[in-house]
């Protein structure tokens, strides 16, 4: 089942209500209490499919477990969820590829910019060897590990309250907010833009505000958000795929019983699976609405911004942070890029 950004929007208020109840009905008697934060608005896939999955969790596990979701950082930045899973004070975290990238330098590899053509080429690569080895990073590196199906963020767009972006040129000297990763002030600053890094939670009135004058994100985000109240245009620049890794603590895991490992294991996965078909849904519908509030689209080369990229030694530099057999991975799927 998909659902609609109609069944989306309708949802949010009712989403926090059950999920609160949801915390009280098991607290009592459950022998596990597990916190999932997120930084998405109660309106994203992410967070209809996590009450979902959370629900099902519960009931299955017969009230031994209490999972709890906590959207829309209600416990910190990402900054702050990410330390508090690698501590063990919060036990699952959905968190970027490219901003996981800062603790383990291999996860960011599937955020090249350019890369993937397609979400054929995506989930081939992330549910095949590419993921897999960012998965053993992770594990190997970190006191996390990501579940098997990484969730789904979109294709990332530009948008802009001055001009659109047409040609690598739109892009210099441009005041852009990005997440706080290297990976994408390395890109811009490729293409002679300004980045700035800024959390989530402060995009919206550095926008208003005019700290910057542009940010990118994928069409559900900048729709949920209510992007469109304080940006003009919006290119499609289809620049990075993203998406979400479901981490966990591993001690906290590991101190579930298998029984139950295996159906917080299922949940999460079939939920991320769910999740993905949600957003491929919602982005299908999202550009006429978005047009309908106003905004201003426009279509891109991407062979211009490649080039751009090449031309600027962006993929050598990567190929040679990353080591030749990671990028070969991914080129194992994208083709040719370096």
């Amino acid at each position: 089942m998909t659902i609609s950004r109609r069944q989306l929007l309708a949802s949010a208020s009712a989403l926090s209500l059950p999920t609160l109840a949801m915390h009280s009905a098991f607290a009592q008697k459950a022998q596990f209490t597990l916190k999932y934060g997120n930084n998405l608005p109660v309106t994203h896939p992410m967070n209809t499919r996590a009450a979902e999955m959370a629900a099902k969790i519960n009931a299955e596990s017969k009230g031994r477990i209490d999972f709890q979701v906590y959207p829309n950082n209600q416990l910190g930045n990402d900054t702050d969820m990410l330390s508090q899973v690698r501590s063990g004070a919060m036990d699952f975290f959905t968190l970027s590829p490219l901003i996981l990238g800062t603790l383990v330098p291999a996860a960011q590899i599937s955020g090249v910019g350019f890369a993937f053509k397609d979400y054929s080429q995506v989930w081939a690569a992330m549910d095949g060897d590419l993921g897999a080895h960012v998965r053993k990073e992770i594990s190997a590196t970190s006191s996390v590990f990501a579940f098997e199906k990484i969730w789904d963020n979109g294709y990332r767009q530009i948008t802009t309250s001055t001009k659109p972006i047409n040609t690598p040129e739109d892009l210099k000297g441009m005041k852009i907010r990005i997440p706080p990763s290297p990976f994408w002030v390395s890109m811009f600053k490729a293409f002679e833009s300004s980045p700035a890094t800024i959390n989530f939670a402060e995009v919206y009135s550095s926008l208003q505000t005019k700290v910057v004058d542009a940010q990118e994100n994928p069409l559900a985000i900048i729709s949920t958000a209510k992007l469109n109240e304080v940006q003009k245009y919006c290119s499609v620049t289809n620049h990075m795929w993203d998406g979400f890794w479901f981490l966990g603590n591993k001690k906290s895991f590991e101190k579930l019983p298998p029984d139950l490992q295996e159906i917080v294991t299922r949940n999460v996965n079939a939920a991320g699976l769910l999740e993905r078909a949600d957003v491929l849904a919602l982005n299908d519908g999202l550009q006429a609405s978005l047009k309908a509030k106003g905004m201003l689209f426009n279509n891109t080369d991407a062979a211009l911004f490649r080039s751009k990229l090449r031309s600027a030694g962006f993929y050598a530099d990567w190929n040679k942070k990353f080591g030749e057999a990671p990028w070969a991975l991914l080129e194992k799927y994208t083709g040719k890029l370096a």
